[in-house]
C-alpha cells in the first residue's frame, strides 16, 4: 500500500511560493529547470515552447508596469518566460496544452530542487500578452503564455491535500 503519498510526491508536495530569499538561482539549476519544461510531453511533438530567462533585477523590477498584479515577480531572483511558437503548430491550438505542460514541469523541478515558484498566467488576457510582447520584443508568431517567478523559499506552506472524491467518476458521470 501506498503510504504518505502526499509528503513523498514532490507533486502533492508543490505549493505557489511568493517569496524568497536573497540568494541568485545558479546556471546549472536554470538549465535544469529548462530542461524539465522542454521535457514536457507535446501534441504530435512540436515542442512549441521557448523561454526568456530574466535574472537581471531591473527588468524584474519594471514588469509590474505591464501588469500591477504581478509586483510580486520583484523579489524572485529569477524568472522563466515561457512562451508559444504558433510556426510549430502541426495540431492547431494544442500549444496551449504544451506551454501548459512545459510550465507544470518547471514548477514541479523547481521543487525537487527545494525551490519556490509560482506560475503567473499571461495568456489569454491581451492587454498582457501585447504588454510582454512589446516589453520583451517578442517577434508577432510568438505568444507570452506564462511566467514563472523562481527562488528559494523565504516561505513554507503545508503540504494541501486536495483530493475530492465527489471528483471522480468510473466508467460514466
Amino acid at each position: 500500500m501506498i503510504q504518505n503519498s502526499l509528503i513523498q510526491s514532490p507533486v502533492l508536495r508543490r505549493r505557489s511560493i511568493r517569496k524568497y530569499i536573497d540568494r541568485p538561482i545558479e546556471r546549472e539549476a536554470i538549465k535544469m529547470l529548462l530542461q524539465a519544461g522542454m521535457a514536457a510531453p507535446s501534441a504530435e511533438d512540436e515542442r512549441p515552447w521557448h523561454f526568456i530567462v530574466i535574472n537581471d533585477s531591473s527588468m524584474r523590477n519594471l514588469i509590474p508596469f505591464i501588469h500591477p498584479d504581478m509586483h510580486i515577480l520583484k523579489n524572485a531572483p529569477a524568472l522563466i518566460l515561457v512562451c508559444g511558437d504558433l510556426t510549430r503548430q502541426k495540431a492547431s491550438g494544442f500549444w496551449i496544452q504544451d506551454c501548459s505542460a512545459s510550465t507544470e514541469n518547471i514548477l514541479i523541478e523547481a521543487q525537487l530542487l527545494n525551490m519556490g515558484a509560482v506560475w503567473l498566467g499571461i495568456y489569454p488576457i491581451e492587454g498582457r500578452i501585447d504588454g510582454f510582447r512589446q516589453f520583451f520584443q517578442i517577434p508577432e508568431h510568438i505568444i507570452p503564455f506564462s511566467i514563472i517567478a523562481i527562488g528559494y523559499p523565504g516561505e513554507y506552506k503545508e503540504p494541501a491535500d486536495r483530493y475530492d472524491e465527489s471528483r471522480v467518476h468510473y466508467q460514466k458521470w
